[in-house]
Order: structure tokens, then C-alpha cells, then sequence
């Protein structure tokens, strides 16, 4: 006979492993998959990043011709207003900021819920997204973009997904979906505005400021509604 206190033990694990864990080893792989044919076919210098390089030019940005990708010396004082505008969602979508951000939020859904499920869901979405970026971008290796203004120096991780991308996505997904679980005022209109609005802006940042390539924010918008999804439907 199982003691008590070990069978809930195991059956938690087994939720686990089969809630978070297999599931995050299948979006691994079609992430990996995803990424490497996305490689194959555009190559390392992917027609889609002349839209970038178009769009940097209209604010002025002319970077070096040798493909470095990193800002001519003096260029990354902001230049017009999308230089201006993005370089704060470039920083609030930062590693530090996202952490600071979810533990937040896990301690005000707390304090609001006494639900220990819903108190961690931020926690967890951005837990899940992490882990799946981290395991895939190792596995695809894609390099940033090439010839583009980039003011910050790019993280070592591989271009593709783009992990801050996926990291506002789950969260903020996460944050809105509580609203809707617990019917705070206001969810109707804050709702878009958390899922759509703010996740769009910082994947717009991180394209314009060269820093990933179109398709990998569009990796990384699918990854974290793909984690949020699984919080809500495993936690909420």
C-alpha cells in the first residue's frame, strides 16, 4: 500500500510529465523542425530582412556594408520616433525586467486570489516558454540578422524564436486570461491590450531594432500563446 502523502507525490509528478513536460518536448521539436527548415530555405541572410533594413533606413539608420550587424560607432542615439518608442519596450522585455515582472505579478494574484493555481500561472507560463526557447534556439543555432542597426548588443542565444517575444506573450496572455477567470473590471477592454498590444509592440521592437529576423517574432508569438495556453487549461 502507497503511503498517502508519497501516492499524491507520484501522482503529481505524473501531472507534470504529462501536463508540462511531454508537451514541452513536442513543441521543442516542432520548433527545432520549424527553425531549421526556415534556415534551409531563406538562409542566414533571409530575403524578409530587407523589410527591416527598409524600415531602419527610414529612420536614418545606415549600418556598415560587412554584414556585422552591429551599430556604426555613434549611431545608436535614437534617431526618430520609432527609435524613441521602441527602445523602452526593448527594455521592459529585457531577462531582468520579464523575471521582476512575473514574480509581481505571481505575489498581486496572491494577495487578490488566496489561489495558489492561479498565483503561480504567470510563474509557470513563463517557466514552460523558457524552457521549450532554450532548448530550441540551442537546436537551431540561427544567427541574428545581418547588415542591420542593431544599438543593443544581441544576447548569445540563437535568432530564432525570438524569446522576448515569447516571454511577453505568455505572460501577458496569462495575465489577461486571469482577468477573464476572475471577472475583474475592466478585463474586456485591458483583454486585447494584453494579449494583441503589447506583445505586437515588443516583437515590433525587436525587429526594428535588428535584433531578429520577421519570422522569429512570429516563432515567438506562437510559442507563448502556445504556453499560456497550456497554463490556462492546466492551472485556470
Amino acid at each position: 500500500m502507497v503511503h498517502e502523502p508519497t501516492g499524491t507525490r507520484l501522482r503529481g509528478m505524473r501531472r507534470v510529465l504529462r501536463s508540462f513536460v511531454l508537451p514541452g518536448l513536442g513543441a521543442i521539436a516542432v520548433l527545432a523542425a520549424a527553425g531549421r527548415a526556415v534556415r534551409l530555405v531563406g538562409g542566414d541572410d533571409p530575403a524578409e530582412d530587407r523589410a527591416v533594413r527598409a524600415l531602419q533606413a527610414a529612420s536614418g539608420h545606415r549600418p556598415d556594408d560587412d554584414g556585422a550587424g552591429d551599430a556604426p560607432e555613434g549611431t545608436a542615439e535614437p534617431r526618430g520616433p520609432l527609435d524613441r518608442i521602441t527602445a523602452p519596450l526593448s527594455w521592459y522585455s529585457g531577462v531582468p525586467q520579464t523575471i521582476a515582472n512575473g514574480a509581481v505579478w505571481c505575489a498581486v494574484t496572491w494577495v487578490l486570489t488566496r489561489n495558489p493555481r492561479a498565483a503561480v500561472a504567470p510563474a509557470a507560463a513563463l517557466a514552460l516558454e523558457t524552457a521549450c526557447f532554450v532548448a530550441s534556439a540551442a537546436l537551431v543555432g540561427r544567427p541574428r540578422p545581418q547588415g542591420v542597426w542593431r544599438p543593443e548588443p544581441p544576447h548569445a542565444t540563437s535568432s530564432f524564436p525570438s524569446g522576448h517575444t515569447a516571454a511577453s506573450v505568455a505572460l501577458h496572455t496569462t495575465l489577461a486570461d486571469l482577468l477573464d477567470r476572475y471577472g475583474v473590471r475592466g478585463a474586456r477592454a485591458l483583454g486585447p491590450l494584453l494579449r494583441y498590444g503589447i506583445p505586437g509592440a515588443i516583437a515590433f521592437s525587436r525587429i526594428h531594432r535588428g535584433q531578429h529576423h520577421i519570422s522569429d517574432t512570429v516563432a515567438g508569438l506562437l510559442l507563448g500563446r502556445w504556453s499560456a495556453g497550456v497554463v490556462r487549461r492546466e492551472l485556470l
